[in-house]
């Protein structure tokens, strides 16, 4: 049990309640630990905690442009990495033709994100039609390999659980069948299309195991169950399938919106949900510190609706340590509450270990983004 020194005061002038009805002309900021489940404060400045107007040294914000990376390869190990620690490794891939080798990953869990296109999963559980906007978890030791769709190319989010495990988060007072049922939960089948690509012809295993790759070679398809009985599963859940929480009168924090949870790190999915209606009510994320984890959004679909200039197949990093929040402009659309709903929909990951940059990841930054919280 934690044991923080925590009794609350209040000082100055505040709002009666975080997130709504802010005193006049002023700007609230949540300092909390342990990302939002901790002791917090808010403060109420005169100016907005971004508000800078020069910004040095590495903790900066970063922002990728993954649309400009060229994949090659026709493996999973070819991903171009974006971020790594011990405890998780991100990258991208595209996904091209359709895989001539299976893969297993022996460092973690694997969880892909398909951003664009379709096709077929193939895996040691059986077969599974993939679209865009699915997570797919692959237990680790999973034997896989993906055929997209023809003329459509399969580009995939790859999150590693390194050492560890993708678990479903603790929905408390909510109930087991919030945000989404696990019974909307798809398996792989043993169907024909499983079946018929069984057979007696070689077949290449590249298995990575401490960051290293091996080839294992079998003189048939070693996806050759014919049935299997347990509850280690490889599952998929779209991003469709998710139903957000909401309040008219209280703008959640980002934790709200957890889908899975890793070693040290979560994973959160916005998907489209109404505004905030009530007039006292934040209507976009509140400034905050980011002191306890690193925070990674992927955007999938739509307009983010607290950033600018940003587009489908982006990355956004914010390291802890900085106040954060949204751009001037989209501040001012959601005080006017110019908008009724979002349309967004990301992918967001927050680590409380820090991640290493990898050079991949550099080489498509967009420098001058930690500007683009200046005033215009």
């Amino acid at each position: 049990m934690n044991k923080w020194i925590r009794f609350p005061r209040i000082e100055g002038t505040t709002s009666r309640q975080a997130h709504a009805d802010f005193p006049a002309n002023t700007f609230e900021r949540e300092m909390g630990k342990e990302g939002f489940f901790g002791p917090c404060t808010h403060f109420y400045h005169g100016h907005p905690p971004t508000g800078w107007s020069k910004f040095e040294g590495p903790l900066r914000p970063h922002a990728f442009d993954g649309t400009k990376m060229t994949h090659k390869g026709g493996s999973p190990w070819d991903q171009k990495p974006i971020l790594r620690n011990n405890n998780s490794l991100i990258g991208l891939w595209t996904c091209y033709e359709p895989m001539d080798h299976l893969v297993r990953n022996g460092d973690g869990d694997q969880l892909l994100f398909v951003h664009n296109g379709s096709g077929d999963l193939f895996c040691d559980f059986g077969h599974l039609y993939i679209r865009d906007g699915d997570y797919i978890i692959l237990p680790r030791g999973t034997m896989w390999r993906l055929v997209p769709t023809q003329d459509e190319p399969l580009e995939l989010l790859m999150v590693e659980a390194s050492g560890g495990h993708f678990q479903l988060p603790e929905k408390g007072i909510l109930g087991p069948n919030a945000i989404f049922d696990q019974a909307i939960l798809d398996v792989p089948k043993i169907d024909d299309a499983f079946q018929n690509q069984q057979g007696d012809t070689e077949w290449r295993v590249i298995v990575k195991a401490r960051q290293q790759l091996s080839t294992i070679i079998y003189p048939f398809n070693p996806l050759d169950a014919i049935g299997w009985t347990g509850d280690n599963l490889a599952v998929r859940v779209n991003w469709r399938d998710i139903r957000p929480l909401m309040s008219h009168r209280y703008h959640l924090p980002p934790s709200a919106h957890t889908t899975f949870v890793g070693p040290d790190f979560v994973v959160a999915t916005f998907v489209p949900r109404p505004l905030e209606s009530d007039p006292g009510a934040l209507k976009v994320p509140f400034f905050h510190n980011n002191d306890d984890y690193d925070e990674l959004i992927f955007y999938h679909r739509g307009n983010f609706f607290s950033r600018d200039n940003i587009h489908p197949g982006m990355l956004t990093l914010h390291p802890m340590g900085f106040t954060h929040g949204p751009h001037p402009k989209a501040f001012a659309v959601g005080a006017k509450h110019a908008r009724k709903e979002t349309d967004e929909v990301a992918v967001m990951i927050d680590s409380r270990i820090p991640w290493d940059i990898l050079p991949d990841a550099h080489a498509v930054e967009l420098a001058d983004y930690v500007n683009s919280w200046k005033a215009k």
